[in-house]
């Protein structure tokens, strides 16, 4: 919506490439979390996939663009950030059989390890990427204090998918970031993506927006990645 005003730079893997190397000689492909279908629907897919989609505005909208694809759109509850999972009520099962897919791709969306391995066949491969570090550089470059709160990591999501029965095979760590041309494009931002900056309003936040202006803005992040695979 703003063009070149917001710029990413992926970190320093391709996650299509890493997707089309999991689906050598895989049938069925599980989606999750698949927002409004744009990433899903610029990939390479095997003969049945199905996506699943928590947010209900987002439902009808990947509907739209999958189904003349071929792809089934399953919306779901949701799980809790996997930070959580360990201290708040359970949340996140899979409107889905079990054993119903060689492979489950998750693009920063939280999962629940031991549905992503009941809905995997023997040999099958999860693989997600996510973003380790972030939502605490906002407060920074805003000069406010990050809340305290733990942010997912590698070592967890390991942990997590070890638990569930799931041998990790290969992971990755690196660097990404995303430049604001200028602090409207900033704002607009941080008002669409309220879980960067809980509370964030330009009204609020008018003192320190108007410190940054005149310049760009870069903001880092972490992101990981991991393959996993149920055992045969």
């Amino acid at each position: 919506m703003l063009g070149d005003r917001i710029v990413h730079e992926p970190p320093p893997w391709s996650l299509e490439s890493l997707v089309a190397e999991s689906l050598s000689g895989g049938e069925t492909m599980l989606d999750m979390g698949t927002g409004g279908g744009e990433w899903l629907s610029s990939l390479c897919r095997p003969a049945r996939v199905v996506a699943t989609e928590g947010w209900a505005p987002n439902v009808p909208v990947a509907a739209a663009r999958l189904r003349p694809l071929g792809v089934s759109v399953v919306r779901d509850e949701g799980a809790i950030d996997n930070v959580d999972q360990p201290s708040r009520a359970p949340r996140g099962r899979l409107a889905l059989r079990d054993r119903a897919f060689d492979v489950v791709v998750n693009r920063h969306e939280a999962f629940v390890a031991a549905e992503v391995q009941r809905v995997l066949r023997p040999g099958g491969c999860f693989l997600t990427q996510q973003t380790e570090s972030g939502s605490h550089e906002f407060h920074r470059v805003l000069g406010l204090e990050p809340p305290p709160r733990l942010e997912f990591g590698l070592d967890l999501a390991r942990q997590q998918l070890s638990e569930a029965g799931l041998a990790v095979e290969r992971a990755g760590t690196g660097p990404a970031t995303t430049t604001f041309a200028d602090i409207g494009a900033l704002a607009w931002y941080l008002s669409n993506v309220p879980w960067a900056v809980p509370g964030f309003s330009v009204a609020t936040h008018r003192a320190q927006l108007h410190a940054l202006h005149g310049s760009s803005i870069a903001v880092s992040s972490t992101r990981f990645w991991l393959q996993a695979r149920r055992p045969s």
